[in-house]
């Protein structure tokens, strides 16, 4: 259960204070190096472009915030309404990153545990996907890891027991979706973003996604 708002690290800081900000090392007044975290990435032998962060809304970029909460550590919180998704961290703290909802992100709330977490995962798109839109039929069998697959770098897939809610975090080649209602798909992120989500947590952290 949440017991307050997140508010910016950065609010109050002294001109003189150094802070470590979401893994993109230690900068004067909380200010990121955002040109790095978002710069050009080699990964899985493809490569992803840069981001364009300096034309979107600063709120939607990777940050560390005030997030206070009863949820342990490592916890993964969605807020498909708001477009935030937290990465809970020790000392009332989260990682905040921007992400776009596609209609299905909307459809499906409630607590759920990473079963799956995959690299450059292959993409099945839904049958009623693939109604609208006949020239899909040729991935029914799924379409293979790359730049242009619409799940992205990376993939992470929400489980209750033994049961698949359908429910995916992954990457996006469609980065002006982030902060946005996308029109299809679940929670995307930038592929920078869910490279370095991917990095920090674990198979069978818990993920709660807020209705």
């Amino acid at each position: 259960m949440l017991l307050g708002l997140p508010l910016l690290l950065a609010a109050c800081q002294g001109a003189s204070s150094r802070v470590r900000v979401a893994g993109l090392g230690s900068y004067a007044s909380a200010t990121p190096n955002y040109a790095s975290a978002y710069a050009p990435v080699r990964d899985g032998g493809f490569n992803l472009p840069a981001i364009p962060y300096q034309e979107f809304d600063p709120q939607y970029l990777r940050q560390t915030v005030r997030y206070y909460t009863a949820e342990e550590p490592g916890t993964i919180i969605v807020d498909p309404r708001s477009k935030f998704l937290y990465l809970v961290q020790p000392g009332g703290q989260a990682i905040r990153y921007g992400i776009g909802v596609g209609r299905a992100g909307f459809a499906w709330s409630g607590d759920a545990t990473i079963r799956f977490k995959r690299e450059w995962p292959k993409w099945f798109p839904p049958d009623e996907m693939i109604a609208r839109d006949p020239k899909l039929e040729k991935y029914r069998n799924g379409q293979d890891g790359g730049p242009r697959n619409p799940i992205g770098a990376r993939g992470l897939y929400l489980w209750q027991g033994n049961v698949d809610t359908l429910y995916r975090i992954h990457g996006t080649n469609q980065p002006r979706s982030i902060g946005t209602n996308a029109s299809s798909g679940c929670i995307r992120m930038w592929q920078q973003d869910i490279i370095d989500l991917y990095d920090r947590v674990n198979v069978g952290a818990k993920v709660v996604v807020l209705s």
